[in-house]
């Protein structure tokens, strides 16, 4: 099925006659060095394969059935280096507790690296199916296990391709995105070494089955939390003079953070400042010795997020003070780290588009808008440049009309050959060079 849909999304360009288009496609799938046929036509004919579509979809089942929490992907990194062991794939492991890092062509430079996500949620699978998680309270609801097949895949393309790359091909298996720190442990460990660029893609519900998004610049939001301990003195609440109320200071103080954005940032640079938890005092008539909030702050510009959390905290130790009340406030944590914008290079970006096209056509690769949305992937593009694309799995048929973290999230397998092969593409066109088509 996905081999129609995909000719239908594209025309094949052939640059043979048709006797040789007919020897070439029917009776010669092996012969990859043939060379009346396009890199992309061999691309196109080894991502839509039978045998390749239906691989990746039970490699995605598999890790579906057993979803592993952050730095916990055991048994997701056993199965992703089982499967590179029998493509014959050279790799590193453990890379930040659990991750997987492959490396396919020539092993000298360029190196361009394709990442993808292993980590699953603490959700209750909903969705009845042949491949149901079978781990009670956690669910892969946001497409990781699919990035996997369809970065594997990828892996089988470029390994059969590998005497055409003009470079290395970094894979990076990254453990812990949902966390937010998977993607600073792998840095850390040197994974971007000598990587010129990086290149990710994240499946979405919000873009139609088949149809392509990313936008140059700023992308998606920084994402960051906030916890403040506002601290006074307890007492009676029928003898409130004896007391330093910090109810009183955190409530202001959540006001005031409202004015942050509506009064204080331009109104065409997005940002959001909500405060979500408060909690203080056990009694009615007992004013607590103190009073937490939390919350979280965005914003897509790298200038404006530092600027919101500076922000931040002055008007919360600046309400506490008025109060008569000290504050304490912790912007990062375990559960719940900073995260930057996620900025895509321009030319890094504009290599995207133009692989996309060539892949799923003019009239399926779009121009998105600023998300909310946060991802780790921004911490690679903080070091080298690189692009992240949105790949639609919209389809009310296969009920893939859920969004991401929701117990309902669902996957249109079909769109795994689109993604092995927008990977493949990108990575040996910038190897060869971002200028030429493929």
């Amino acid at each position: 099925m996905a081999l129609h849909i995909l000719q239908h999304i594209f025309s094949i360009s052939i640059l043979v006659s048709a006797p040789c288009l007919v020897f070439c496609y029917d009776q010669c799938f092996s012969c990859l060095t043939c060379p009346n046929v396009s890199v992309k036509d061999q691309i196109l004919r080894l991502a839509n394969d039978q045998e390749t579509v239906d691989w990746m979809k039970q490699i995605r089942r598999r890790i579906h059935e057993y979803p592993e929490l952050a730095y916990e992907e055991v048994k997701t990194s056993e199965l992703i280096r089982h499967e590179l062991d029998l493509l014959g794939v050279a790799y590193r492991w453990p890379v930040a507790t659990t991750g997987v890092v492959a490396t396919i062509g020539s092993g000298s430079p360029p190196f361009v690296a394709l990442r993808a996500d292993m980590d699953a949620l603490p959700i209750q699978e909903l969705v009845e199916w042949g491949h149901k998680s079978k781990v009670d309270g956690k669910m892969h609801a946001c497409s990781h296990d699919a990035h996997v097949a369809m970065l594997l895949g990828a892996a089988k393309i470029l390994q059969k391709l590998q005497h055409l790359l003009q470079g290395t091909v970094v894979l990076i298996f990254q453990p812990a995105e949902e966390r937010g720190e998977g993607a600073k442990d792998m840095i850390k460990e040197g994974v971007l070494k000598n990587v010129e660029a990086i290149f990710g893609l994240h499946l979405v519900h919000e873009y139609p089955f088949g149809v392509v998004a990313t936008r140059p610049k700023e992308f998606l939001a920084g994402c960051g939390s906030f916890k403040a301990i506002i601290s006074g003195k307890g007492g009676h609440a029928a003898i409130p003079q004896h007391t330093i109320d910090p109810i009183l200071a955190a409530s202001t103080a959540i006001i005031s953070l409202q004015n942050i954005v509506s009064r204080e940032t331009d109104p065409l640079d997005s940002q959001v400042v909500s405060v979500a938890m408060i909690h203080g005092g056990s009694a009615f008539d007992v004013i607590p010795d103190s009073t937490t909030i939390a919350g979280t702050f965005r914003a897509f510009n790298k200038k404006s997020f530092n600027a919101l959390r500076e922000r931040i905290e002055e008007v919360i130790k600046g309400q506490a003070a008025v109060y008569r009340c000290s504050a304490q406030i912790y912007f990062s944590g375990k559960e719940h780290p900073t995260i930057p914008p996620t900025v895509n290079d321009e030319k890094v970006c504009e290599h995207v588009i133009r692989v996309s096209r060539e892949i799923v056509g003019e009239e399926n690769t779009k121009v998105a808008p600023t998300f909310m949305g946060s991802e780790d992937f921004a911490f690679f593009l903080d070091k080298v440049p690189g692009s992240f694309l949105f790949l639609g799995i919209k389809n009310e048929k296969t009920g893939a009309i859920h969004p991401p973290h929701s117990p309902y999230f669902t996957v249109d397998e079909d769109v795994f050959p689109i993604g092995a092969a927008i990977h493949a593409a990108f990575a040996y066109s910038f190897l060869s060079n971002s200028t030429t088509p493929i």
